[in-house]
């Protein structure tokens, strides 16, 4: 019984909770700071559905990758935070600055940075998969043998800044002030830890708004064509507009299905996985 329920409210409740708290956090005036260790209590959370409700028992298991995917996940994070720290000087460069809408609410701001990073991230994710430079800095990503929580977190430090400076420069040039940038900061990395994460959840209705695992599996199909589908990171908004929506909820993912089909042999190491974009092949 308690596994049906967990695998009915663990979306709503980390979206729920999980933003829900960030908001009001940054809304009493506290440390931004604060979001790490949130961020680090959501992630263990998600751990902790994966063994209670796993989408894939055999997935549970380690496959060596967890030491890099911690790696991964640092160092991104500390990219996130560093990125967050220069908004105030990055906005103030701006000459629209002004325009950004600081007497809404906080969770107003908030909704409007999700809105225009969802468009923004899911340009750049369309566009790694059809433009080769990209692909090179986004197969890092793509070459993982299961999904479980932490592998929203692994990608090449490159490919993050790219995304980043895309998404977040029209809310730059309105003026975010950095306590927004913090919390979008925090939700889209909660957003890839739901949308990886090994959990066997039902999402009924919200599977047609939310981009998130049983939507998101589709697209780590490792055979391109295939798995050139559901770009999305927050909604699938784009995704139906782009016309690359699939969803198929009768369909079982195994972790064969997942990794890259041509590169089998794709470096597993952190430090090789870093250099892998900058080598030369035939």
């Amino acid at each position: 019984m308690h596994r049906s329920l967990l695998r009915i409210a663990y979306v709503p409740l980390m979206l729920a909770v999980g933003n829900g708290i960030a908001i009001a956090w940054v809304a009493r005036g506290l440390p931004l700071a604060g979001l790490l260790p949130l961020l680090l209590i959501a992630i263990l959370a998600s751990f902790g559905a994966e063994r209670l409700a796993p989408y894939d028992v055999q997935d549970r298991r380690a496959h060596g990758d967890t030491g890099r995917d911690l790696l991964h996940a640092t160092v991104n994070e500390a990219l996130t935070a560093f990125g967050v720290m220069s908004i105030p000087l990055l906005s103030g460069l701006s000459p629209f600055h002004g325009l950004w809408p600081a007497h809404w609410p906080l969770f107003g701001q908030w909704l409007l940075a999700v809105a225009v990073a969802d468009a923004g991230l899911t340009w750049v994710h369309w566009a790694s998969h059809h433009n080769r430079w990209l692909w090179k800095f986004h197969a890092v990503h793509h070459s993982v043998q299961r999904l479980y929580g932490l592998n929203g977190l692994m990608k090449h430090p490159i490919h993050q800044l790219v995304e980043t400076a895309v998404a977040v420069a029209p809310l730059l040039l309105l003026g975010m002030p950095q306590p927004v940038g913090a919390l979008l900061g925090f939700s889209v990395a909660l957003q890839l830890l739901l949308q990886h994460a090994n959990v066997d959840v039902r999402l009924g209705p919200l599977r047609h708004v939310l981009a998130v695992g049983p939507v998101h599996r589709h697209h780590h199909q490792k055979w391109a064509g295939i798995g050139d589908v559901n770009f999305g990171l927050f909604t699938t908004v784009w995704d139906r507009l782009l016309g690359t929506l699939v969803d198929d909820p009768g369909r079982r993912f195994r972790s064969t299905d997942y990794g890259i089909g041509t590169r089998p042999d794709y470096p597993k190491a952190y430090g090789a996985q870093l250099i892998e974009p900058f080598r030369r092949r035939g």
